[in-house]
């Protein structure tokens, strides 16, 4: 079984989602679960980009993965990142970003997803998400973790190759247990936190920051249900007086 996560940006502005696009995303992630997901959810929205991400059988993966394109550009108010998938390398161009883990089929399947939205492609993201890889790394209960964000171009199974220039990475980790959530989420956060001009969103918040920043949303993807960790992780951080 696998966690497959697409980020995009398929708005028509360079801030936001309106909201008729998230609503017609949802209204075909049933069509995922025709064809043979598991689970399947809009699981963040980072400014004026959103994420899809299913749990999938490892033979379905390439299958589910054109179909999650396919929804995206039946409802995208601009092809924007698709824009730049290819079926070669050479022809590769700025396209979505994309995860993928494995997940522990003897339990339930939870996973947490960070999401990054760059005004101008600020360089120093790739950095942010990986740190907030390494925080998960060694936690206990973290069952697989995606591939560093490197900045080459990539090869999405059954999907095509994006370029080196796509600037606004998704990453993902699958959770052996459900009580380790919490504990991994807040790692990451905490981490990508730490590094500069980054700055944690409730999912659906436009991106109103000075361009040099990064807005980040985290999500729990737990069975198939979505919780946005924006609200918890700022209950657990709130200073007792």
């Amino acid at each position: 079984m696998k966690l497959t996560v697409f980020g995009a940006d398929i708005s028509s502005n360079d801030v936001s989602c309106s909201q008729s696009l998230i609503n017609n995303i949802k209204k075909d992630i049933p069509n995922l679960k025709k064809i043979g997901a598991y689970k399947a959810a809009l699981t963040n929205v980072t400014g004026d980009d959103l994420v899809i991400a299913a749990y999938v059988e490892d033979d379905l993966l390439e299958e589910v993965n054109r179909a999650i394109i396919q929804i995206m550009r039946d409802n995208a108010e601009s092809l924007g990142d698709l824009k730049g998938i290819s079926e070669n390398k050479e022809n590769a161009g700025e396209g979505v970003s994309y995860a993928l883990a494995d997940v522990n089929s003897d339990v339930f399947y939870d996973s947490v997803i960070l999401h990054f939205d760059t005004y101008g492609g600020e360089p120093f993201v790739e950095d942010v998400a990986n740190a907030a890889l390494s925080a998960a790394r060694s936690m206990e209960g973290v069952f697989d973790i995606c591939r560093p964000v490197t900045g080459k171009i990539r090869e999405i199974p059954g999907v095509g190759y994006v370029s080196n220039e796509t600037d606004d990475p998704v990453i993902c980790v699958t959770i052996n247990s459900l009580e380790n959530v919490s504990n991994v989420a807040f790692a990451m956060i905490g981490a990508a936190l730490a590094s500069k001009n980054t700055y944690l969103v409730k999912s659906q918040t436009p991106c109103n920051v000075i361009p040099g920043s990064v807005i980040v949303s985290a999500s729990a993807f737990m069975n198939g249900n979505v919780l946005d960790l924006a609200v918890p992780f700022e209950n657990k951080t709130r200073i007792l007086r």
